[in-house]
């Protein structure tokens, strides 16, 4: 017997394929001036010209209000590989696209975090 709730009033949400999710902590605390704002603004067409708006290597992009590692921001993560990078000024994230996100190689002199692997 199924145990799945059979008249559910909630729908279920919709989501596109992806392979990585990129968090950007646009929080007053990691930048001034917004500047990690902009990064985040930057990205819809930054992942357009790198391919990484649709296909295999579609990348999702959220902004998060505080990672609470509050120095050398912007702060942006990359999931589900776990790897955090600090300093992401517009050059930085251009790596980060191209060696990370295309490549799948984290930009290692970027990284200040990095999740441990199974």
């Amino acid at each position: 017997m199924s145990t799945e709730p059979t008249d559910n009033p909630i729908p279920k949400p919709k989501i596109g394929d992806y392979r990585r999710h990129l968090l950007v902590c646009t929080g007053p605390r990691c930048t001034e001036d917004g500047k990690s704002q902009a990064l985040f603004d930057s990205l819809g067409d930054k992942f357009k010209a790198a391919g990484l708006n649709a296909g295999d290597l579609r990348v999702k992009r959220s902004r998060v209000s505080c990672f609470a590692a509050c120095k050398g921001g912007p702060i942006v993560c990359v999931q589900p590989d776990g790897t955090w990078y600090y300093n992401v000024t517009p050059d930085n994230m251009d790596r980060i696209i191209d060696q990370h996100l295309c490549k799948g190689e984290p930009v290692e002199d970027l990284v200040f975090h990095q999740a441990k692997q199974d």
